[in-house]
């Protein structure tokens, strides 16, 4: 209660009139729309991790936690209230040793294997194809299926492709028939490989690119029922593999992937503790964020000179924090805890996102329920909704949004130490419901920020919508106390037609400008 009582004494300073003499000016050019943000840039990961999917999201029929089809009452209802929009499945690193055959018919009959990359724990395969389709239809969301290069072979690729999409009486098409789903699947995306530099095969990207366009040949699927194929490239700032890819299989390919993880410390070994952290690991985590920026921008480069038709788009389909696990917890479950930090990490990727919604048309933060950045943490029967959650629903607005030039002037930047990155963050686009919506995300910890929000030639009458914030920089939600760290209602109102906001320290706002 001390915490809620706090933050909402900040948020009611930011109606107060008395601002600082040189605030941050935020000037929207609403007369120059540009690309529309893609609702996928908002799109989810589930992957045969830990309790990610088993226990976290898929309980069983049999379960006395109230469930549909085995999922979860409580956490489908959650995950729609973020508009999910598609769903990345089985991987990651699991989908290279995935066979899809052992995920049909009978779950008593399917195989028991074991997960080699994610804590060597046995895979019942009681998650399948057909339960996969119920979660995404569940959701309303689409299908991402990504396709097993790095231990399966060409035909297995095929046959799951015709599987899935063939409405023929083909022996494959008859045999998802005999398993309960008379109609095709409809797989909105298929990816081929995962990672294929490092878990997904170790290859060049030359090997890869090759193996690709076989595989992509010899998948068919119906005209009207086939997926837009996706390519596995690179991470962190390797553009070799867009440049390979992009030139060598641009008529083969409507995507390629790239995955980047911001850790606080920049080291996979000693990453930085998700609670407890002093400023410098806040500081660290949101300056090793913000480099996603330039690497998106170099790859896109590399996309402009081979594909300036623009036909490729750039999928960052991995994205999110990776900290040390929790202590206690099995090490390749990945499970950590998700802090105010979390959510200002994902506020500034979507930022960032909207502003190459020419390119990047996509995006799968990782993961959805109990593993890394989660949406949603659970305990046996106990489910609670993460600050990242709050973060992806208070942006639900941005969804099929269109987005409008942001210009940000007079910026106090935050510096601690040797480091230094923007105090603000800002993004604003004209949403379907016809407002404009404007978010803006504090990077500083101990300092509120007063903003000036312009629109080029308009008057503005105020702003309404949330602000997330808190006093500690590490504050969470648990068990016990479940809504801790929740969004609280933010308004102000202009004069004269001007408008000016003071966003509290380490907060991420997003508001409807009325006028």
């Amino acid at each position: 209660m001390k915490l809620i009582k706090k933050s909402l004494a900040v948020l009611c300073m930011a109606a107060l009139p008395a601002f600082a003499a040189n605030p941050v000016s935020v000037t929207i050019d609403a007369g120059k729309p540009g690309p529309v943000i893609n609702k996928n840039v908002y799109g989810q990961f589930a992957e045969h991790l830990g309790t990610g999917i088993y226990e976290g999201m898929y309980v069983g029929t049999g379960s006395k936690i109230p469930n549909t089809k085995g999922w979860r009452n409580d956490v489908v209802g959650a995950l729609k209230q973020l508009h999910v929009p598609l769903v990345r499945w089985p991987g990651g690193c699991f989908a290279d040793e995935y066979h899809w055959k052992d995920g049909i018919g009978p779950r008593a009959k399917r195989p028991v294997k074991v997960n080699t990359n994610w804590g060597g724990v046995e895979e019942s395969n009681a998650v399948g194809t057909h339960e996969f389709f119920d979660l995404v239809d569940l959701l309303g969301a689409d299908a991402y299926v990504n396709g097993n290069l790095g231990s399966g072979t060409v035909q297995e690729m095929a046959d799951w492709v015709e599987y899935m999409t063939s409405d023929s009486k083909s022996s494959l098409a008859n045999l998802r028939r005999k398993n309960g789903r008379d109609k095709p699947f409809k797989v909105a995306y298929f990816a081929i490989g995962n990672e294929a530099w490092g878990c997904g095969g170790n290859m060049t990207p030359e090997h890869y690119t090759n193996l690709y366009k076989n595989y992509e040949t010899m998948l068919k699927a119906p005209k009207e029922n086939r997926p837009l194929m996706i390519a596995s490239g690179g991470n962190d700032y390797d553009i070799k593999w867009t440049d390979v890819i992009s030139k060598n299989a641009k008529a083969q390919t409507s995507a390629i992937s790239f995955h980047y993880y911001t850790i606080p410390t920049g080291k996979w070994e000693g990453k930085g503790a998700a609670t407890g952290f002093a400023e410098p690991h806040w500081i660290s985590t949101l300056a090793n964020t913000l480099k996603i920026d330039s690497m998106i921008r170099n790859n896109i480069a590399v996309l402009d000179k081979n594909d300036p038709e623009k036909k490729i788009g750039l999928y960052v389909d991995e994205w999110g924090t990776w900290y040390d696990v929790e202590t206690g917890t099995t090490p390749g479950f990945l499970y950590q805890q998700n802090t105010l930090r979390d959510a200002v990490v994902a506020a500034l990727n979507f930022n960032i996102f909207h502003q190459h919604a020419d390119r990047v048309h996509m995006t799968n933060i990782a993961q959805m329920v109990n593993v890394l950045q989660a949406m949603i943490l659970t305990e046996k029967d106990k489910m609670l909704l993460t600050p990242t959650y709050h973060a992806f629903h208070m942006y639900v607005p941005f969804q099929d949004a269109t987005s409008l030039p942001v210009k940000v002037a007079d910026d106090k930047a935050y510096t601690l130490g040797e480091t230094t990155i923007p105090g603000i963050s800002a993004s604003a686009a004209r949403a379907k419901d016809g407002k404009l919506y404007l978010s803006l995300v504090n990077t500083n910890p101990g300092q509120p920020a007063d903003v000036v929000v312009n629109v080029a030639g308009k008057q503005l009458a105020g702003a309404n919508g949330r602000v997330l914030t808190a006093t500690a920089m590490d504050a969470h939600n648990t068990f016990q106390n479940p809504q801790a760290i929740k969004p609280a209602p933010f308004s102000a109102k202009a004069s004269g037609g001007k408008l000016t906001v003071t966003v509290p320290a380490k907060a991420v706002v997003v508001v409807a400008l009325e006028g």
